[in-house]
């Protein structure tokens, strides 16, 4: 069988190809218990000078954690193992963050959820020709995690906020435009820059050797209308600003109302959770953002919409989610808030170099 990642160490990289192109990359338990004590091997060999990780395949850097193996783990009564994962992925999003080495991602694909997590929180950021993001966690009862909750809120313009909320997906342009990508690079310069990166040079000048101005996304003129609409306090507040932005037409006028409809469809808990993150990570770092999401994914696995939405959108693919509770008005607050209270067995982080 293939290994399902490949940890090499090529000239002054340490290289991680996610190796599941079949399955878009998407990340399991074993893959990220090989990740990091690689990772911590090569931030103590000097002779590893920059670590650089891509994805195997045309389609795919990586989309996501393997939910539907976390919704039949939790299923079959096993919360256990999926609760694991989580913590283990996390602890891995949290050491990328501090690697102490320049760590590259070759995006040319798909990057959703997990993928960000193995990505975001890296100094390079590189996006290709087939750079596809989201953060479509509320549209199957889960939350933006993998640091979501310290990524998004600083993204300009309540654009993280939209990203979170809707699930929309942007190319590299637009990404770049928002921070999420360092660079863009064409998808047939992947090869060279690679090898010359392998080869040693001075990561930042290389990376600047390759990249292009991507000039302005499809979203590039909605920025100003996203930052209104939102930059408001709730989620009903920003569909209200929608409607009656749809109400009143003009140049966002469908767009407004298609980006309402969309937020509808989400799972009203998720999309409270969801606010709730963007409220309170301007003021945590990256691993207090993390520690507040394995608590409230610990609450989120012991509940029911993660376990519908799979069902509705992976398992079955009837798209018809029955949520629980089914409308935003119908959400307490109260139990937003109770997500992210102190768990019994808190993640517990590594500290920078150890």
């Amino acid at each position: 069988m293939e290994p399902e990642v490949i940890l090499e160490e090529k000239g002054a990289a340490g290289v991680i190809t996610l190796n599941r192109p079949k399955a878009l990359n998407a990340l399991t338990l074993p893959m990220v218990r090989e990740i990091m004590p690689r990772l911590r091997r090569w931030a103590a060999d000097p002779a590893v000078t920059r670590v650089i990780i891509k994805g195997a395949g045309e389609k795919a850097f990586c989309a996501g954690g393997d939910v539907r193996w976390l919704c039949e783990s939790g299923r079959s009564g096993r919360v256990g193992d999926a609760l694991a994962f989580w913590r283990e992925e996390y602890i891995l999003n949290h050491y990328i963050g501090s690697f102490p080495k320049p760590y590259v991602s070759l995006i040319d694909g798909i990057c959703m959820g997990g993928g960000f997590g193995l990505s975001a929180h890296g100094a390079h950021r590189v996006a290709g020709d087939r750079y596809l993001f989201a953060m479509p966690e509320v549209g199957i009862g889960l939350l933006p995690d993998v640091g979501g909750t310290h990524v998004l809120p600083r993204l300009p313009g309540a654009f993280g906020t939209y990203l979170a909320l809707t699930g929309a997906r942007i190319r590299a342009a637009d990404a770049f435009a928002a921070g999420l990508a360092t660079d863009v690079v064409p998808s047939a310069a992947f090869p060279a820059l690679e090898a010359a990166l392998i080869d040693g040079g001075e990561v930042e000048r290389t990376i600047s050797d390759h990249r292009i101005e991507p000039g302005p996304g499809p979203l590039a003129e909605r920025r100003a209308f996203i930052s209104a609409a939102f930059s408001r306090p709730t989620v009903a507040a920003i569909l209200a600003a929608l409607d009656a932005a749809a109400i009143q037409g003009g140049a966002d006028g469908e767009f407004a109302a298609l980006t309402a409809a969309e937020i509808r469809t989400k799972s009203p808990t998720s999309l409270s959770i969801a606010m709730e993150q963007i409220r309170r990570g301007p003021s945590l770092d990256l691993a207090g953002c993390l520690k507040a999401e394995y608590r409230a994914v610990t609450r989120v696995a012991a509940g029911h919409d993660f376990y519908e939405g799979v069902r509705a959108v992976l398992i079955d693919r009837d798209n018809a989610p029955r949520w629980h509770p089914a409308s935003l008005a119908e959400v307490d607050p109260e139990v937003i808030a109770a997500h992210f209270a102190p768990i019994d067995d808190e993640l517990e982080l590594l500290a920078p170099g150890a």
